[in-house]
C-alpha cells in the first residue's frame, strides 16, 4: 500500500456476513476483483490464494487483494466462524493493496471485535443512513489495523536511518548530499544508499524531494510565500526544476497549491 494514497481511499463495502460455516462450506476457485478482509474468530479453514495454501485459525486476519485467485474450505471437525468484509476502493484507487500478507496473526483485539460487532448490528438493522455509519466503523477498523502495522514496521527500522531521517527533517532546506550524511554517520555512501532504500522504500534523493515538496506545499497553501520564496526555503536552487518536481509529485503546479 502506498501510504500517500491513504487520504483518498474510500471503501465501498458490498458484502458483510457473520459467517458460521457448516461442515461442507467452501469458496469455489475464482479470480476476484474486490478486496476480501476476513476476521477469523473460531475454528479452522484452508485458503488458497494464487495457488498457495494458507492454514487459518482463530485470531487470524485474512487479506485477499483484488485481482487474486481465491478458494477456501473449512474443516468438518472445526468449522470456521468468521466476519468477512468484501469491498472496493472508490475509483480510481481499487488497485491499491493493504500492506498485509494473506494471513496476519495476533492483530484482532477486543477493540476491533467490538467495532465488528457494532458494524454487524448496523449492517443488519439497515436504518436510514446506515451505510455512512457502517463505512465509518469499517474505517475505524482499518485505522486500528494500519496503526498496529505501522508501529510494528517502525520498530524494524535501523536506528541509524531513524537518526538520519530526523536530521533530514531538521535540515531539508540546506544542501544535503548522501556523501555528507555518510561522513556524518561514519558509513560508506554506497552502503548508506542501500540501507536507506531497504528501511524507507525510497532512495535518498526521492525521500529528500518528498520532504522538501511537502513542506513547500504547506508554505504555498498558507499563502505566505511566493513560488520563488518556497523554492529557496525548501532547498532548491532552480525554480524550473522545483516546479517540475512539484508537479510530478503532486499532480499540479506549485502556482495552484493554494487552490488545493
Amino acid at each position: 500500500m502506498e501510504l500517500e494514497d491513504h487520504p483518498h481511499l474510500v471503501p465501498n463495502i458490498f458484502l458483510f456476513v457473520d459467517r458460521r460455516c457448516y461442515p461442507g462450506w467452501r469458496i469455489q476457485k475464482a479470480r476476484i476483483g474486490f478486496h476480501d478482509l476476513t476476521f477469523v474468530v473460531e475454528g479452522r479453514a484452508n485458503y488458497y490464494v494464487n495457488g498457495m495454501k494458507f492454514a487459518v485459525e482463530e485470531g487470524d486476519l485474512i487479506y485477499v487483494p483484488g485481482g487474486s485467485v481465491r478458494e477456501a474450505h473449512t474443516f468438518k471437525e472445526s468449522p470456521m466462524h468468521a466476519y468477512p468484509f468484501n469491498f472496493f476502493w472508490a475509483d480510481p484507487h481499487n488497485h491499491v493493496h493493504l500492506p498485509f500478507g494473506v494471513v496476519t496473526k495476533n492483530v484482532i483485539t477486543k477493540e476491533i471485535l467490538g467495532y465488528i460487532r457494532e458494524f454487524n448490528q448496523v449492517w443488519m438493522s439497515k436504518q436510514p443512513f446506515y451505510m455512512i455509519q457502517a463505512r465509518a466503523l469499517f474505517e475505524l477498523i482499518l485505522h486500528r489495523l494500519l496503526s498496529s502495522f505501522n508501529r510494528q514496521s517502525a520498530t524494524r527500522i535501523d536506528l541509524r536511518i531513524k537518526k538520519l531521517t530526523a536530521f533530514i527533517a531538521d535540515h531539508y532546506s540546506e544542501d544535503i548530499t548522501i556523501n555528507d550524511l555518510a561522513e556524518r554517520f561514519n558509513l560508506h555512501p554506497v552502503y548508506l544508499g542501500k540501507l536507506f532504500k531497504v528501511n524507507t522504500g525510497s532512495t535518498f534523493k526521492e525521500y529528500l524531494h518528498r520532504i522538501r515538496i511537502n513542506n513547500a506545499e504547506i508554505m504555498l497553501s498558507a499563502g505566505d510565500f511566493t513560488v520563488a520564496e518556497a523554492t529557496e526555503r525548501c532547498g532548491f536552487h532552480d525554480i524550473s526544476y522545483f516546479s517540475k518536481v512539484f508537479k510530478e509529485m503532486k499532480g499540479y503546479p506549485p502556482s495552484a497549491a493554494k487552490k488545493h
